[in-house]
């Protein structure tokens, strides 16, 4: 027996909206290419310009729980934002995340980082010392190399002491991509 394309949409969307996932995740369109991206009902999960599905599900089950599944309406509003943002019509994102893999170091790298304004820089020292750590400037380079919710919590506008624009887990193309979008001069 096969499902129609409709039917499975129509199940794995009913799944969503009942509560039934633990997480759910689809491949998003963008100007920078496909992105994958997850949600749980804490907020967004992850950002991937990797689109390597299995691997990802995997994590997410290992993070999330075993309900696991692609589905729109579970990405609906990052979507929606992140389509608003690269049309220019968006500064700011107004959207949970949920973080509960990483450590309390990285956690507050991360929610500093959000912070950085859209169309602004700061450098890794900056951000380092205003998570409470001024030495630790390598550690949030590691940090922003493995941030699970890039473009939200915005990893591109970090940039070395110099003002050199230094990696960039995306490649540093979409990095001065994300920062022109900005209106950030190179």
């Amino acid at each position: 027996m096969t499902v129609s394309d409709d039917l499975d949409r129509s199940f794995r969307d009913s799944a969503a909206r009942s509560g039934l996932l633990d997480a759910g995740y689809d491949l998003v369109d963008s100007p920078l290419g496909q992105l994958l991206v997850a949600a749980s009902d804490r907020g967004i999960l992850r950002i991937s310009y990797d689109a390597n599905v299995e691997e990802h599900v995997d994590w997410l089950s290992r993070v999330a729980g075993r309900n696991v599944l692609r589905t729109t309406r579970a990405v609906e509003p990052v979507r929606r934002e992140l389509d608003e943002y690269f049309e220019g019509r968006r500064h700011a994102f107004d959207l949970s995340v949920d973080l509960r893999e990483v450590t309390p170091f990285t956690e507050r790298v991360l929610l500093e980082l959000a912070r950085v304004p859209f169309g602004q820089t700061a450098t890794y020292s900056e951000l380092a010392t205003r998570a409470g750590n001024p030495k630790a400037a390598r550690a949030v380079g590691m940090t922003m190399n493995r941030n699970p919710i890039p473009i939200v919590l915005p990893c591109h506008r970090v940039i070395g002491a110099d003002g050199s624009l230094v990696g960039y887990a995306g490649g540093l193309d979409r990095k001065v991509a994300l920062l022109t979008l900005e209106g950030v001069l190179l």
